[in-house]
Parts: structure tokens; C-alpha cells; sequence
């Protein structure tokens, strides 16, 4: 059988260029998150991780030329993983998924605007990408969900190597759509805090590029991956954690033996954070560490699902679980294994990842150090 393994990664934030330089600045407690005054104009401020974008296209170079800021913006890390990965972006059996949940959305109105599958057929044609790439777009799962389906695409045959790339650009029409739900916080998110009032929006890019290996012990791979739909509400998460649970029961090598730790969503919204809670519990799971990394790069939508995974990999190298930025006391009503600060680990083996979005949507992963069956650590 054949794994998706994960043979580079690369990750671009407003905090540091590169998926080590991103570790290292989490690991030392920095934050990206900075108070701005009135946000693409908005008359509202609040708390974001947003890039120079000239900095940003000065990064890109001429790989970004007649690009928009979210297509630069996706082969900012696209370009480096694809250098690392030391494969040519040509081959046919190279595919690409491109996750993002609003594309060049702050464009609509302008003669800038492309429709999310242009808008990846340009960032593709960048890169030096063939084969016509896919889009995955299903809320703040997206990330994940698309990993999930380069893992199928490489268990099928349909690819022996897939980028995944995930990018969103925050934008005046993002921003407000959250103030409309008073969903954002002023001050920096506290994930699963009993004092958590809302979230904090950012901007990233991160880029996985997975590859068909027989699953050496030195390597991880996605081994696992589920997503579901619990059809709750168009924007709440269900009170019972439906969707979230039955992602995580989906995952066989769990219920085997326990993850060394969850990467969850994280959010810092009331609902979000107490929908988590009761989904990790009802899978058996209440005594895994859990940790949100919200409080670092704020969420960051279609690439988030990538950037935590990539961070999460750093963290399962180094033995230790990344603390919850924000969090002092627990404000959900059942037994969660959060922690302000680091955790030492002993050597990992798997870690799940979680990740919930409007309209019901869930997913949950499973990475695991080569393509044994022994899932705990």
C-alpha cells in the first residue's frame, strides 16, 4: 500500500518566512497578531496578523508578475516547498490543490476579479504546473479537507506527488462579515479561556507537497483522514459536537490507541471552543493535550488547515506541545488537556488534527511517523 507521505513544506506569515522560522518564532511565544485602527477602511478596529504586501510581492519577485495579492500570496510558499520537494512541477503525475475560501473575493466590483478555479490556473501556470489544479472551498476546513483529498488522490493513483497549497487574503468584505457576527475580539484571542470573546483574522500561506511512499518509519504521513457534515446551522456549530465526533470516531487508528496530541481549530469563539470540548469527550478523548495556535497567527482561514498541520509536524519533531497563547482558565463545560505552556512529550508518533467551519462542515486527521499500525506514542 501506498502512503501520502509528506515529502516538503514551506510556510509564509507575517511573522517569518519559512516553516522553521515559523516554529521557532511560535516556540519563543512571538505573535503576529497586532490592534489595527480601522482595517481596510472599516470604521471598526481589532486585532489581526496581516502582511506587508509590498513586502510580500518584493518576496514573490517575478514569479508574482500579473498576479493579484492572493495568487502572489499562494506561490509565496508554493515556490519554496516545490524547490524543496526537488521535483519538477512539470511532470504529469505532479497535481496541485489549491484550498482557499475566498480567492480573490476583495476584487469583486473590479476588472481584477477571477473566480477561484482562474484564479488557481494562474497560480498553477506560476509555478510551472501542468496539470489543471484543483480548488477546494469549504469553509475553514478547507485546508484540511484538501490534504485529506491529495491523500486520496495518491492512495488511487491518480498522482504520485500533490502540492497542497493554502492562502487566504483578508479583505474589507471578510472583516465586517465577522464584525456583522460580533465575532471578532479587540483584544488577542484566548482559545478555550473562560474570559474568550471571539477571534482574531489572519493572513498565511502554507504549502505541503505530499508524495506516494511505502511509509518508512522516519517519515510522516497522512494516514487517516475524515470529513463530515452535521448540517447544524448555516454559521453555529452544533451544541453536541456532531459533526466534529463522528470525524474523530471515523478515525480507526485512534480509537486503537490514543494520538500524543489534537491540534484543534481553536477559534476562541464561545461556541466554537465549547463544541470542540464536547466532541474531543465524547470520542474517549478528554485526556489527550489539546492546543489551539489562533493566538499566534490568528485564523487564517484557507490555510489554516495547512499551517497548523506544518506546525504541528515541527512540534511532534520536537517533542513538545506548542502552548495555547492566551489561555489561563478553562471555559468549556466538560475535561480538556489545554496548556499555557510548553508540554514535553515523549518521542511522537501521531497527532490528530481538527478543524470546523459554517454550514456544519468538520474534519479530522490523522499524521502518523511512517506506515505502521501503532498510532499512539
Amino acid at each position: 500500500m501506498m502512503y501520502a507521505g509528506i515529502l516538503s513544506d514551506y510556510a509564509v506569515t507575517p511573522m517569518a518566512a519559512g516553516s522553521m522560522a515559523n516554529f521557532s518564532a511560535v516556540d519563543n511565544g512571538q505573535s503576529a497578531l497586532r490592534y489595527v485602527e480601522h482595517p481596510f477602511g472599516l470604521p471598526e478596529g481589532c486585532m489581526a496578523s496581516l502582511f506587508d504586501r509590498d513586502a510580500l510581492s518584493d518576496f514573490v519577485g517575478e514569479k508574482g508578475h500579473g498576479l493579484t495579492f492572493f495568487e502572489k500570496l499562494a506561490v509565496a510558499s508554493a515556490w519554496p516547498a516545490l524547490i524543496l520537494a526537488d521535483i519538477d512541477p512539470a511532470d504529469p503525475e505532479v497535481a496541485c490543490i489549491v484550498s482557499t475560501t475566498k480567492a480573490n473575493v476583495e476584487l469583486i466590483g473590479t476588472e481584477g476579479f477571477t473566480t477561484a478555479d482562474v484564479a488557481a490556473r494562474r497560480i498553477a501556470g506560476a509555478l510551472g504546473l501542468h496539470r489543471r489544479p484543483v480548488v477546494v472551498s469549504n469553509a475553514c476546513i478547507s485546508g484540511l479537507a484538501a490534504q485529506i483529498c491529495a491523500m486520496r488522490m495518491i492512495r488511487s493513483g491518480v498522482a504520485r506527488y500533490v502540492v497542497v497549497t493554502g492562502a487566504d487574503a483578508q479583505s474589507r468584505f471578510i472583516i465586517s462579515g465577522f464584525q456583522s457576527f460580533k465575532a471578532l475580539s479587540a483584544d488577542a484571542c484566548r482559545p478555550f479561556d473562560k474570559d474568550r470573546c471571539g477571534l482574531n483574522v489572519g493572513e498565511a500561506s502554507a504549502t505541503i507537497v505530499y508524495a506516494a511512499t511505502p511509509g518508512d518509519a522516519d517519515e510522516w504521513i497522512l494516514a487517516e483522514g475524515a470529513i463530515r457534515n452535521d448540517a447544524n446551522h448555516i454559521s453555529g456549530p452544533s451544541r453536541t459536537g456532531d459533526g466534529a465526533y463522528a470525524c474523530l470516531r471515523a478515525l480507526e487508528s485512534v480509537a486503537a490507541g490514543k494520538p500524543a496530541f489534537i491540534n484543534a481549530h481553536g477559534t476562541a469563539t464561545v461556541y466554537n471552543d465549547e463544541m470542540e470540548a464536547v466532541a474531543i469527550n465524547r470520542a474517549g478523548l478528554g485526556d489527550v493535550a489539546v492546543n489551539s495556535l489562533k493566538g499566534y497567527f490568528g485564523h487564517t482561514m484557507g490555510a489554516a488547515g495547512v499551517l497548523e498541520t506544518i506546525m504541528s509536524k515541527y512540534s511532534a519533531d520536537a517533542m513538545t506541545l506548542l502552548p495555547t497563547r492566551g489561555f489561563s482558565e478553562s471555559g468549556v463545560s466538560v475535561p480538556l488537556q489545554v496548556s499555557a505552556r510548553h508540554r514535553q512529550l515523549p518521542p511522537v508518533k501521531s497527532f490528530v488534527k481538527l478543524m470546523s467551519g459554517f454550514g456544519g462542515c468538520n474534519a479530522a486527521a490523522l499524521f502518523r511517523k511512517g506506515g505502521t499500525d501503532e498510532s499512539i506514542y
